[in-house]
Parts: structure tokens; sequence; C-alpha cells
């Protein structure tokens, strides 16, 4: 199971929430180099959502929807919530995102997030 007060995972969360996702990805990444199934793919969903964000930030598109649509097909087989995330919502944000990263891009004013619950 994933814990959130590690860390490194909690380093990750709030480089995250502070929209630092190259800091976040590397924090989450040396996490992930350990881990082991269904947590290692589901960290790596993580860790591709900081990275499209990442790309948002660098106005890299293609980079950023690339990424986006990995970390949401790594999440779909994840239930409503797992590791201590809100995977639903959090999937219900990426497909927001990407559809208006594939329209107008520049509107985009509220990014996914990655939101804790008690499971």
């Amino acid at each position: 199971m994933i814990d959130w007060s590690t860390p490194e995972m909690s380093a990750g969360l709030a480089c995250f929430r502070r929209e630092q996702f190259f800091e976040a990805h590397e924090h989450w990444e040396a996490v992930w180099l350990k881990s082991e199934e269904p947590e290692k793919t589901f960290l790596q969903a993580l860790i591709q959502v900081a990275g499209s964000l990442f790309h948002f930030r660098r106005d890299n598109l293609g980079g950023a929807r690339s990424m986006a649509k990995k970390a949401l097909g790594r999440l779909e087989k994840y239930p409503e919530t797992y590791g201590g995330v809100a995977v639903e919502a959090l999937r219900a944000n990426l497909r927001a995102y990407l559809v208006t990263l594939d329209t107008e891009f520049r509107e985009i004013r509220t990014l996914p997030q990655i939101e804790l619950v008690s499971e």
C-alpha cells in the first residue's frame, strides 16, 4: 500500500500542490523504482500526471497530451479510491484536462489535482 506519510511521498505531494511538477516526479520516482505491482503501475500513473503538467507549463502540448493519456490509461484499472487517492476524481480531472488541451488549452483554469482520501 502507498504510505503518503513517508518523506518521498509527502514531499512529492507537497511539490505537486505547489505546481513543482518536475520535483514531484523526482520524489515519486524514487518510490516507484522500489515498488511492486499493483502500486508500481499506480505510481507510474501519478508520475505521468506530474509529467503532463510539467510539459503543459512549458507549452509542450504534445508531451502534455501524451503523458495525460498514458496516465489515464494506467488509472483505468484501479477502483474509485486506491492508495489513499480519489482515483475517480483524478480520472475525471484528466478527462476534462485532455478535452481542454484538445480545444482551447490556454483557457485551462484548474489543473488536475491529486486528492487524498481515507480508505
